[in-house]
């Protein structure tokens, strides 16, 4: 067994169905240039066995068989592709639009879905066949009516799972539109499953075609090969003998198209395999309103609020108990400041809450408002996420995609905002600010380490100049001298750029050495906030002098 057979039997499965098929398309392609007679005119006399003049012989009117069998392919892969084209489509449509709105349109489609999916298939194609009439496309939409419950679902399953990726989340949180993240991120990484969906539906389309033909639901004004195995069967081919010529040669073509979508399906299946499956064109977002964002901000006077919380309660699910418990807390303008916790106090929940990037159907209650707007609403998170608030989101290596350069990456954040050469001289700039150098620009996410990961997240969230940056635990996994400088960067940037901060953490040593302000949550609820300083030498709160004092900074006190 040859090498490749061993590594890949789909691959070559699949190219020996590619060849089958092509066979069949050249047929049907030049089928007036093969074939010498006419596939629907007598040129001979009824019943003739094959000869020179009728390679396939004569049907019981003269007609020659060899003339409808390649004729026959046209109608047949015109079907098939025609269905599973149509069926692809609704089916496509159905899944995204579930997948990704979720809620009641979610619910609505699938049910839907199941309802068509619990019909029967041949008896179902057949009533509608019986009910709609003859005709080629009749056969295409009725067999497509029936065929794209399955790829829906299937597509479906797909898009719940690739929503809730790092680099899909990190979409969203640097503003990007649902059209414009669903056709870059969703639909190149649909194309492997949905290419399989494809084939399976064309091959089931093909034999369906065959099977209302055969039954007498088929045109009979078009030779098909269903028509020619009815006629055949009709006239009694199988007691004169004519069988040999007039039935063979239409199963046997069945037969090869039928293999050739199935191996070319084995491929596509292996394509479709999450490990294998590769994106393809450029990942970009909608532009949204153009502005020129500056290279330095001024520093707004600190003290004012440019982000104000009050008994803000978040649950995941309505009729769960609540992950946030009524949390309130200020952002002063300028400064930094931290958010800290143990795992699981809901830290990551409340800004993911605020910026509505929460996934399935959370509740969110209380107030909060972004500099003097209100933010607790899809539409008014969606306004300022990406161009306001710049979001540094956890596990670098997954918030990036790995089919991109992280220039790439960056300009696509940038084009929110402003054109696409614009876009990629700010993302060079932002390379630059953030500290990596001019040769790692052009790298993609697997070839750099943690910290430069971390690097290029930020620059990400700084793309369109935000006012607030919200980094959620942005030195999470990093060494103890990488997560130094990355700090060192935040607060440089903070300086620099005259951002105001907002870092997620669990590490209050580590945090302590940038901090300004510090709010300390337990089990969904704030037990103490404050002036950093003040609160690291004299906190009032029991679990607040535990969590202080959890471990020792081995970096010294902060400068």
């Amino acid at each position: 067994m040859s090498s490749t057979l061993k590594r890949s039997p789909g691959r070559t499965l699949g190219r020996l169905g590619l060849v089958l098929l092509a066979l069949s398309a050249s047929a049907a392609m030049f089928a007036p240039l093969v074939a010498r007679h006419s596939p629907t005119r007598p040129s001979g006399l009824p019943l003739r066995r094959p000869g020179l003049g009728h390679p396939l012989g004569t049907d019981d009117l003269g007609v020659d068989i060899f003339a409808q069998l390649v004729y026959g392919a046209r109608i047949s892969l015109a079907i098939g592709v025609g269905a599973a084209a149509l069926a692809l489509a609704i089916g496509l449509l159905v899944a995204v639009v579930a997948g990704w709105k979720r809620g009641w349109a979610e619910a609505v489609l699938m049910r839907l879905t199941d309802v068509t999916l619990a019909f029967p298939f041949l008896p179902l194609v057949l009533v509608l066949a019986a009910f709609l009439g003859r005709g080629l496309v009749t056969t295409a939409v009725v067999i497509a009516a029936v065929s794209w419950a399955r790829p829906a679902r299937v597509l479906w399953a797909q898009v719940l799972k690739l929503r809730e990726f790092q680099h899909v989340q990190a979409a969203r949180a640097m503003g990007g539109s649902g059209t414009r993240i669903v056709s870059r991120h969703i639909l190149t990484r649909l194309t492997p499953l949905a290419s399989a969906q494809f084939v399976r539906v064309a091959n089931a389309a093909v034999i369906s075609e065959a099977a209302l033909a055969f039954l007498g639901l088929g045109d009979p004004n078009q030779a098909s090969w269903g028509i020619m195995l009815s006629n055949a069967s009709s006239n009694n081919a199988l007691l004169t003998g004519a069988w040999k010529w007039w039935m063979l040669p239409p199963g046997f073509a069945l037969t090869v198209v039928v293999l050739g979508f199935a191996f070319t399906g084995y491929a596509c299946e292996e394509w479709a395999d999450p490990r294998l499956a590769s994106t393809s064109g450029r990942l970009r977002f909608l532009s949204g309103p153009r502005r020129r964002p500056p290279t330095v901000a001024p520093v707004a006077p600190a003290g004012d609020p440019i982000l104000e919380v009050r008994d803000l309660v978040v649950s995941y699910r309505r009729g769960t108990p609540p992950a946030v418990k009524g949390v309130s807390f200020e952002v002063p303008r300028g400064r930094i400041t931290a958010l800290v916790g143990e795992s699981g106090s809901g830290k990551s929940t409340i800004v993911m809450g605020l910026l509505g990037l929460l996934p399935g159907d959370p509740v969110v209650q209380g107030e909060a408002t972004f500099e003097g707007r209100k933010l607790l609403s899809a539409a008014a998170a969606a306004r300022v996420r990406g161009r306001r608030i710049g979001l540094v989101t956890q596990a670098a290596m997954n918030a990036l995609n790995p089919a991109y350069t992280i220039h790439a990456q960056i300009a696509e954040a940038a084009e929110l905002t402003m054109p696409p050469d614009r876009a990629r001289r700010r993302a060079t700039e932002l390379l630059g600010d953030v500290g990596l150098p001019a040769s790692a620009h052009q790298a993609y996410p697997h070839e750099l380490s943690g910290g430069m990961r971390q690097r290029v997240i930020i620059a990400m969230a700084l793309a369109n100049s935000p006012d607030l940056l919200i980094a959620d635990e942005p030195t999470t996994g990093l060494d103890l001298v990488t997560q130094a400088s990355i700090l060192r960067l935040v607060q440089d940037l903070k300086d620099r750029l005259g951002l105001t901060v907002l870092i997620i953490t669990h590490d209050v040593q580590m945090v302590l050495r940038v901090a300004d302000e510090l709010v300390i949550l337990e089990d969904g609820r704030v037990v103490e906030r404050g002036d950093a300083s003040k609160v690291a030498s004299a906190p009032t709160e029991d679990y607040s002098r535990r969590l202080l004092n959890t471990r020792l900074s081995p970096l010294g006190a902060r400068a």
